[in-house]
């Protein structure tokens, strides 16, 4: 065969082949061989050094498959640089032969908007350096494609010719279109390729742009918020709402009821009663799902119409929303929450396997709460084909309009059709607030419980000051979801911890004294003080104390309780005088610092002073005692005088 007949052998029969069994199959092994073999021996001919990679896929089909041709001199991967490549439209109505950009690693070093900024500014250069690029063939191609890896090759294009699969030209035109790409490739290589991208201030040694959300970012999504009655535990979360966008959309306040002992409870259960299977849905699942209508954008689709992923929203537009649990801890927490506390753990953002190749800002995952498995069960006795009054009639149609989505709008439907192929995850805009009281009503929280949540003791954190009733001093800061679930470097390279060792100092010493007793800290400790750190973005050494302060007393403290028994270490030491010892060393100086030495005191993470108009940052910044000091002192004050204690107001 020549090449075109190769090229028609495989184009025309792309459509067919993505619906069959990948592995082995006949158009795959022509495209990867007898193809690129051919354009390789074509290649060879104008140089030795160029490398020919192609790909249909890797374990399953891709939507856009393409045949690249790189020049070492220029790049060696297909995730940066200029190279020339055949791309094949995702429906097999033809194909281009493009002088294209690889995207992938300058959007991980840059961010999707700078680098598509580089992409059209490289793009503009060439054009303008190379006339005869523009007039070779259009600079905007439409490869039909229906992912967001397929649709990432379309804006760096910067010249392509397209050849309809219906008329394609005969080898001989083909070849002479090749060469012709390939004289301008040898011309932009002489052109240097690297002086054009530190002209345009685009170098790949700069840093990514961080994510950026409206609020301060919370390190964990599922906060406990303990205090005396009346303290305003409640009213703290609706604001925090109101603040974020409208109270209707954004808020859910859940009242916690003392015979709620299993998952049902919150995400509802599959009633068998009738006719047919229904599933009973609550106010928690028709928030996440409301949550979710906020985050995507859009859902991809594979060849075979399957829901495959989706692509979100730009993170500043999307606000979070705030579940309240009140009286939290009226039922078994660890019995009515299992399923939320165990999926919690399975967060990810920007894996980079997964986001390397995506073209988009950022990739989250997690695994279902409701799977996918419950949506075929529902539909389990209905057949393959229904009337239209029966689709309506269908238990998983009649869920989704129970849970507010509009199946007669394009993105609703899709983002329905997603569900039912992956279940319903936890959003990562989803802000778990419980509020609890403990007294002898109420049930004790479990470590699994203390481990995954943010535990606040309310009083502390946002005490109510008689004195600013009337006139207010300071107000609580706008609190926003997680933006990372794995600590890095990158994520610290901008703080006053800038390799993460200050911090991984200080939680081993704290550790030290915790070792062989039940409150020892893991792996999981410290990735979440880390992405305290990152959260904050402590810039100096003051706020880098004050986050160690803050986890002390959300997260190593309330796993502390017990009587003298207890709370002695394993060589038979005091444990709570052991931690005083060592914080009196690692919190200093804020440890020492007195009501009035405002000088040296740390600043409030969570609340900042209310000023005039115009005031600086550094006027905002409210500034307090070390609170891990004063309730590390309560704490050994309650043991010594009770035999017992812990964390708890």
């Amino acid at each position: 065969m020549n090449l075109k007949e190769k090229l028609s052998n495989f184009v025309n029969g792309w459509v067919q082949a993505t619906k069959e069994q990948f592995t082995g199959h006949p158009i795959a092994n022509l495209f990867r061989q007898d193809l690129k073999n051919e354009i390789e021996q074509l290649v060879k001919q104008d140089s030795d050094l160029f490398e020919i990679k192609a790909s249909v896929g890797a374990g399953n089909w891709a939507n856009v498959p393409w045949l690249s041709i790189l020049n070492p001199k220029i790049t060696t991967t297909t995730q940066d640089g200029i190279y020339p490549v055949y791309l094949f439209n995702a429906d097999g109505s033809g194909f281009y032969l493009s002088l294209n950009q690889g995207t992938t690693i300058p959007t991980k070093n840059l961010g999707k908007k700078r680098a598509e900024k580089r992409a059209e500014d490289i793009k503009r250069v060439l054009l303008s350096q190379f006339p005869g690029l523009k007039t070779w063939g259009v600079q905007e191609i439409d490869l039909k494609a229906e992912t967001s890896l397929g649709k990432s090759y379309e804006k760096p294009n910067i010249s392509a010719k397209f050849y309809s699969s219906a008329r394609l030209p005969e080898s001989d035109e083909l070849i002479t279109d090749l060469q012709e790409l390939l004289q301008i490739y040898k011309d932009i290589e002489e052109f240097k390729f690297e002086h054009l991208l530190e002209e345009e201030d685009f170098s790949q040694s700069k840093s990514k742009e961080p994510f950026t959300i409206q609020g301060v970012p919370l390190s964990k999504p599922f906060l406990l918020l303990a205090g005396i009655s009346g303290t305003g535990k409640t009213r703290f979360v609706r604001e925090q709402a109101k603040a974020s966008g409208s109270l209707d959309e954004t808020y859910c306040l859940v009242s916690v009821r003392p015979d709620w002992h299993e998952p049902s409870d919150l995400l509802g259960y599959v009633s068998r009663l009738g006719q047919q299977p229904q599933y009973i849905a609550t106010d928690v699942l028709r928030f996440i799902v409301r949550a979710w209508k906020a985050i995507i954008k859009s859902i991809d689709f594979d060849a075979n119409g399957k829901a495959i992923d989706w692509t979100g929203r730009d993170l500043q537009d999307i606000p979070p929303y705030w579940l309240c649990l009140d009286e939290m801890n009226l039922a078994p927490v660890e019995q009515y929450f299992a399923d939320y506390l165990s999926i919690l753990e399975t967060r990810c953002w920007n894996d980079p396997d997964v986001s390397a190749n995506s073209g988009r800002d950022y990739i989250y995952q997690c695994d279902p709460l409701l799977s996918a498995d419950v949506f075929k069960d529902l539909d389990s006795n209905f057949g393959e084909s229904y009337n239209s009054e029966k689709i309506n009639a269908k238990p998983s149609t009649l869920l989704a309009k129970d849970l507010g989505l509009d199946l007669t709008t394009p993105l609703e439907k899709d983002i329905w059709a997603y569900f039912l192929e992956h279940g319903i995850s936890i959003p990562f805009n989803l802000i778990v607030a419980g509020t609890v009281n403990m007294d002898e009503t109420t049930h004790g929280f479990s470590r699994k419980v203390i481990d995954r949540a943010l535990s606040f003791d309310f009083g502390a954190f946002f005490p109510n000051d008689y004195n600013d009733f009337f006139t207010p001093t300071s107000c609580n800061k706008r609190l926003s979801y997680p933006i990372w679930s794995n600590a890095s470097k990158a994520d610290l390279a901008n703080t006053f911890d800038a390799d993460g060792a200050k911090t991984v100092a200080f939680l081993s010493a704290v550790n030290a004294v915790l070792k062989n007793t039940p409150f020892e800290l893991a792996f999981r400790a410290l990735n979440e003080l880390l992405l305290a750190v990152a959260s904050s973005q402590p810039q100096d050494d003051l706020t880098l104390k004050a986050v160690w302060d803050d986890f002390m007393m959300c997260k190593v403290l309330p796993r502390i309780e017990g009587d003298i028994d207890k709370l002695t270490t394993s060589d038979g030491k005091a444990l709570l005088v052991e931690l005083n010892t060592v914080l009196t060393t690692q919190l200093a100086p804020i440890w020492f610092t007195s009501e009035t030495d405002e000088a040296n005191q740390r600043p409030d993470l969570y609340r900042e002073k209310i000023v005039a108009d115009g005031a600086t940052d550094e006027e905002k910044v409210l500034r307090i005692p070390c609170r891990s000091k004063a309730k590390l002192k309560w704490m050994s004050e309650r043991l010594a005088s009770a035999t017992f204690t812990s964390f708890w107001p």
